[in-house]
């Protein structure tokens, strides 16, 4: 992938791994939007980063998305990257009665959303010289942890689709690479793995992105950062040892 003279959306781009990868793609030479629902955590984003233009918008929303996509295309025709990495995860319990509860926000969020921004962005990309697309899925899309059930259902649902948009686009201008981090210290995981203990593997948002670029500029079909490579290799082996208690 090309790191400069792009002009780059990232989803939820406002915080965590978002506005780590946003920081590096403008020092890079970039154009770099970011969109997500909270303006203020927009505007500090924007403080800290000036160049950063932003954009409000609840990928999950249709009209909010539909908004988004007209003044990309009037604003910014230009656009040749898509970062789909906006994302929530929550803790589920099914032995409980809360279990389901924000259920259909999770899934669109994480699943439904960066699908219909993908086919509404599609003629633009398409027009492009050369255009990527990114979806950032997880090292749970391989190996799920259990407290986050839908979370990783969301996630494994990414990789299986990346797959088969990679192979439908094959023939086109539009590049299709998965991204898969690994705990990262951010909002979405803070500092803890299943059970609220310490993770001593989980990477800062600084360290995921620059690993993250170097493979993007090396022209990797699937970015695993971290642990997400052991994830990827041994799957569901993993599964009772990272759903250990002990």
């Amino acid at each position: 992938m090309k790191l400069n003279g792009n002009t780059i959306l990232i989803t939820g781009g406002a915080s965590g791994i978002g506005l780590a990868l946003a920081a590096r793609l403008l020092s890079a030479g970039n154009r770099v939007i970011i969109c997500g629902r909270n303006e203020a955590t927009l505007e500090e984003a924007n403080a800290e980063y000036p160049a950063l233009i932003t954009r409000v918008c609840d990928v999950a929303d249709a009209p909010s998305r539909h908004a988004m996509v007209t003044w990309l295309a009037t604003d910014h025709p230009d656009l040749n990257v898509l970062i789909n990495n906006a994302g929530v995860q929550h803790r589920r319990d099914f032995n409980g009665d809360a279990a389901t509860a924000a259920l259909e926000q999770e899934i669109a969020i994480n699943l439904t959303a960066p699908i219909n921004l993908i086919a509404e962005l599609l003629p633009t990309f398409k027009r492009q010289e050369l255009a990527w697309i990114v979806n950032v899925s997880s090292g749970l899309a391989f190996s799920p942890m259990a407290d986050v059930p839908v979370y990783c259902a969301t996630k494994a649902a990414i990789h299986s689709f990346t797959l088969s948009l990679r192979h439908q686009l094959r023939a086109t201008n539009v590049k299709v690479v998965e991204l898969a981090p690994p705990i990262v210290d951010t909002g979405l995981g803070g500092r803890t793995r299943s059970g609220g203990t310490a993770n001593q593997r989980m990477m800062s948002t600084e360290a995921f992105a620059a690993e993250a670029l170097t493979q993007l500029e090396a022209g990797e079909d699937e970015v695993l950062i971290g642990i997400s490579a052991e994830t990827r290799r041994q799957g569901e082996e993993l599964f009772d040892r990272m759903n250990s208690r002990g």
